[in-house]
């Protein structure tokens, strides 16, 4: 018997989850049932913080309008996700990779090779806002599954002092100074890990959901979206070249071969391409009409169409 009471570490991600404390003498199924179980619960965690999203995602709203950046800061996997975030911006919605910025402890070797001792540099994490040129415009989100990551903490700290506005992801109730000092705290609450402390799963599935709403629902509000159409899209590849001629297609309802000669001179954009195409104007006019809308397709040319039901 042990001399001392069991340890509970206070942060939710580090306790021992009671469902799975078999899960090493589980069959391969059973792992995956077990594992699956878990997951499900996530979607609803982060559901419960829908308010605070809303909120997150108006502060990076007016962050745009205002000409400055969102931030992501993380160290390990709450940093690669950050950066991933960023990384699919461009291709995605058309913006600047200046525009949404991820920055991760230990730098670009991290991305792809375990760097743990870095998440414990508090000068770094300063120093990396510095290095980013984070400024008062800015939003800056940082990422820490347990909300305790030193090198967040710091950079946060410094982003505070800029001015910037800032935000706090955790999957684990952050510190109340944390807490207090940042504009919008986002908690996914989704307890235990299936393997303790490992935040690569249900914490690392819930914030990659957090990120995703807070930058899509963003872009969707600056116009980078029509009906349910990413417009800004740059048709740069075989897959996107497809992708846009057949949003130009559905939004528009011509033909393929309209819809590619359309984009070819719109210079690959998608979304000039179906204002020149509602419109029945050249890309000039349709530019300004964009620029008129605040780059609003909808307000440019009306209401898109209803989805065609399924076959």
């Amino acid at each position: 018997m042990p001399d001392t009471p069991a340890f509970r570490d206070p942060r939710l991600t580090e306790q021992r989850n009671p469902r799975t404390e078999r899960i090493d003498v589980a069959s391969s199924l059973e792992i995956v049932d077990l594992l699956n179980a878990e997951d499900r619960s996530v979607p609803q965690a982060v559901g419960q913080q829908r308010e605070a999203l809303a909120r997150a995602i108006d502060l990076v709203v007016e962050a745009f309008q205002a000409g400055g950046r969102l931030v992501y800061v993380g160290a390990g996997t709450s940093g690669r996700l950050g950066v991933l975030d960023a990384a699919e911006c461009p291709p995605t919605f058309g913006t600047p990779p200046e525009l949404v910025v991820g920055v991760i402890a230990g730098g670009f070797p991290a991305l792809v090779k375990s760097a743990e001792g870095a998440e414990d540099d508090v000068n770094a994490g300063m120093a990396a806002m510095d290095t980013a040129a984070v400024t008062s415009r800015d939003v800056v989100v940082g990422i820490a599954a347990s909300g305790t990551t030193p090198y967040v903490r710091a950079a946060l700290s410094r982003a505070q002092t800029i001015g910037a506005r800032t935000l706090i992801v955790s999957c684990s109730p952050p510190p109340k100074l944390l807490v207090e000092t940042c504009d919008v705290a986002i908690v996914p609450v989704v307890g235990p890990e299936a393997l303790t402390g490992s935040t690569r799963m249900k914490a690392g599935t819930a914030t990659k959901l957090v990120l995703n709403t807070i930058s899509t629902g963003a872009m969707i509000r600056m116009g980078r979206a029509y009906g349910n159409l990413m417009v800004d899209l740059m048709a740069l590849s075989a897959k996107l070249v497809d992708r846009g001629e057949r949003i130009v297609m559905e939004a528009c309802g011509v033909s393929r071969e309209r819809a590619r000669a359309a984009i070819d001179a719109a210079d690959r954009s998608v979304k000039l391409a179906i204002v020149m195409v509602r419109a029945g104007v050249d890309r000039d006019e349709a530019r300004r009409r964009l620029d008129a809308a605040g780059g609003l397709v909808r307000n440019a040319v009306g209401d898109p169409p209803p989805v065609s039901p399924a076959p």
